[in-house]
């Protein structure tokens, strides 16, 4: 009974606030008479919704797929790097400016080349611009987790004849591993952003954003924006999947 309570103050409030939203966009589309392409009301969204579930469905597993790869991808490379930039000061200086630049790359000039790169039916365009996305983040927060290990921590387990490995495996990685998943909460959301943008461009008409523009372009602007709520799921699925991937490390590590 207890558990109920608790989860219901969690849950309550924020369902509140947004069922009370729904009720204000509706009120205020209906009552101001708004022209479905500039807002459509949530019962007509609800109801396209409704309609294209199914579509809705494959088109977030495609968009899933590339975002999945992506993520990976970009992490991997986010994390070597950081290793071999914490351990070197030449590759610091070579790979912060680096990141720097990635992080203000603009994905609407990236994804048309890298469509022309490697053809509008390859998948791989969208998948790298979800990596270079994603690596930004993650090496920064990564690296900046790498340099927080106090000095007393190191000299104490050398005064015990650790190892390098050592070293690494009980201090500096468990004392990384909050700042790496902050760079992965963050990368999460804008992963799936950066998909379904790249989807804008060309390519493989199977994602949310190329759906979005297919409706929006056949003005079945209701259609669009329950295209858009999937997208806005798959985000939330890719977040809560990286909360429950910290709290597991973080259980297995006894932080």
């Amino acid at each position: 009974m207890r558990a109920v309570t608790v989860a219901l103050r969690q849950w309550a409030p924020p369902l509140v606030l947004g069922l009370a939203f729904l009720l204000a966009w509706q009120a205020l589309v209906v009552g101001a008479e708004i022209k479905p392409y500039l807002l459509p009301s949530p019962t007509a969204i609800g109801t396209q919704l409704a309609l294209v579930a199914p579509l809705v469905w494959t088109s977030a597993l495609a968009t899933g797929a590339n975002v999945l790869v992506g993520i990976v991808l970009g992490t991997a490379v986010a994390i070597v790097a950081a290793v071999a930039a914490a351990r070197s000061g030449v590759v610091d200086e070579l790979m912060s400016p680096t990141a720097a630049a990635v992080s203000v790359m603009p994905i609407v000039a990236l994804a048309p080349v890298l469509n022309t790169m490697f053809g509008t039916t390859s998948t791989t365009p969208r998948r790298l611009i979800v990596a270079i996305v994603v690596f930004a983040p993650v090496f920064v927060t990564t690296l900046r987790g790498l340099r927080q290990v106090q000095p007393v921590h190191r000299d104490l387990m050398r005064a015990y004849a650790a190892s390098p490995r050592q070293l690494s495996r009980l201090v500096t990685i468990p004392g990384a591993l909050p700042y790496l998943f902050t760079g992965l909460r963050i990368a999460s959301s804008t992963a799936v952003i950066s998909a379904v943008v790249a989807e804008y461009f060309g390519g493989l008409q199977n994602g949310l954003g190329s759906r979005i523009t297919s409706a929006a372009a056949n003005s079945a602007y209701a259609r669009a924006w329950a295209f858009v709520l999937g997208a806005i799921a798959l985000g939330l699925v890719f977040y809560l999947a990286t909360l429950a991937l910290e709290r597991a490390a973080a259980r297995r590590t006894g932080g």
